[in-house]
C-alpha cells in the first residue's frame, strides 16, 4: 500500500531539490535516511523531515513496519514564484524570481518472493508476465513477446 506525504511551498528552487530527490528514488528507507543525513545540500534537511513524516504515516495509519518500506515515488513540482526587483544601472530594474517547490513522497511495502530468495516491489509483483508453452518450439514464451513478434511479421510482409 502506497503511503503519501506532501510538503508545499518550500522556499528552495525545484531544480535544486530534484538533485536530492533523484538520489533517494527507489531506495530502502534506511539507505535513503543515510544518504539524506550526509548529503551536503540545503534541500536534504526538508526532504529528510518529509521522509520521516511519510514513515510515521505508514506506521501509524496503516500499521506497516519501517524495515519493510522503500521510497516508491518522489516528485518535485514547481510552486508559486515570488517576483522581486533589484535596482540596476541608469534607473533600470531587473527581475528576481524566488522559486518555491512542492514535494510529494510515496513509500511502499517491499514484498518477499514466495521462495524467500529475493525481494520484490509491490508494483513489480503485479507486472509479472504469464508464460505459456509454445508447442512448435517446445519452449516457454512470454505472451507479450509472442504478440509483438506476430505484429512485426505482418509489417514486414506489407
Amino acid at each position: 500500500m502506497e503511503v503519501v506525504a506532501h510538503l508545499r511551498n518550500l522556499r528552495i528552487s525545484p531544480r535544486k531539490v530534484r538533485l536530492i530527490a533523484d538520489l533517494i528514488r527507489g531506495m530502502k528507507i534506511q539507505d535513503a535516511r543515510i544518504q539524506l543525513e550526509f548529503a551536503n545540500k540545503k534541500s536534504s534537511e526538508p526532504v529528510l523531515k518529509l521522509l520521516n513524516s511519510a514513515i510515521a504515516n505508514a506506521m501509524h495509519n496503516f500499521n506497516l513496519e519501517e524495515n519493510n518500506l522503500y521510497v516508491s515515488k518522489i516528485m518535485v513540482n514547481e510552486g508559486a514564484t515570488l517576483k522581486r526587483w533589484i535596482p540596476r544601472a541608469m534607473g533600470r530594474a531587473s527581475a528576481i524570481h524566488k522559486r518555491t517547490s512542492h514535494i510529494t513522497i510515496a513509500v511502499d511495502e517491499v514484498k518477499k518472493d514466495i521462495k524467500g530468495k529475493k525481494e520484490i516491489n509491490a508494483k513489480e509483483d503485479e507486472k509479472k508476465v504469464v508464460k505459456k508453452k509454445d508447442i512448435k518450439k517446445n519452449k516457454l514464451v512470454d505472451i507479450k513477446e509472442n504478440k509483438k513478434e506476430k505484429t512485426g511479421e505482418k509489417k514486414k510482409q506489407l
